[in-house]
């Protein structure tokens, strides 16, 4: 059952998540779309404020960005030149049959109905078309990070994606997996306001927040690997799925 409540809290964050959140390396971003040429045709689905869309715009690509949430749209549109949101989802998408060479997703496939979203992507991809979700997953093979997340109780994983999604139904050939490695550089100010945009503290009541908050500053200033920086990289691993429609 797909958490509606935790799936559409991020536009009270629009602003700050769209700050914060890691963009995705380029060459993770090529490999979504599977070699296609310049100015093909892409969905963005779930595109969120629109972090993923400027990354398929950047490599010369026409890109529709479908969102449910009109704050995130709105973000989405004031960062994205040229470009306006249609309002939809995963599991009703606004698009004519065949439209589209890819659809992606970024950060968001684990929100949808999957069975429904199947049937909708197949539809307004073209024969032979890229079905690509992708994620930044913090790198917790590292102890820091691991911790990071059991505080701010972030449960992604590269294993719990490859364990999850095995299939995207009759419609599509098997998956093959990209995985890439990146970090970014935060402030540990920042770096708090970034896991401020994450749905689990967004939801979250107020005292649950602040024992949140608390322990997350408890780590950044006793850690030896932290304490006293004046910035933090933190490192990702960024993982694709990709199969062309049938």
């Amino acid at each position: 059952m797909v958490d509606h409540t935790q799936a559409l809290s991020f536009g009270a964050a629009a602003a700050d998540y769209d700050r914060f959140r890691p963009r995705y390396p380029v060459e993770a971003v090529r490999w979504a779309l599977d070699g296609l040429a310049g100015s093909a045709r892409v969905v963005d689905l779930g595109a969120g404020t629109g972090i993923l869309t400027r990354g398929v715009l950047a490599l010369g690509h026409q890109v529709t960005s479908v969102e449910p949430d009109p704050e995130m749209r709105a973000q989405l549109d004031a960062t994205t030149p040229g470009t306006t949101a249609l309002a939809g989802g995963a599991e009703s998408v606004p698009l004519p049959d065949g439209v589209a060479d890819a659809v992606v997703v970024g950060q968001a496939y684990h929100w949808f109905d999957r069975e429904r979203a199947h049937a909708e992507i197949a539809r307004v991809l073209r024969p032979g078309g890229t079905f690509a979700p992708i994620w930044n997953l913090r790198d917790d093979r590292i102890e820091w990070v691991a911790e990071l997340g059991r505080i701010a109780h972030m449960g992604d994983s590269s294993g719990s994606v490859l364990d999850k999604y095995t299939d995207f139904g009759p419609a599509f050939e098997p998956i093959e997996l990209g995985e890439f490695t990146h970090h970014t550089t935060l402030t540990p100010d920042e770096l708090v306001s970034m896991l401020h945009t994450r749905s689990y503290w967004l939801t979250a009541p107020a005292e649950r927040r602040e024992t949140i908050d608390q322990e997350l500053w408890e780590l950044l200033s006793a850690h030896p690997d932290l304490a006293g920086r004046a910035t933090v990289e933190l490192p990702y691993r960024t993982v694709v799925l990709r199969a062309r429609r049938r």
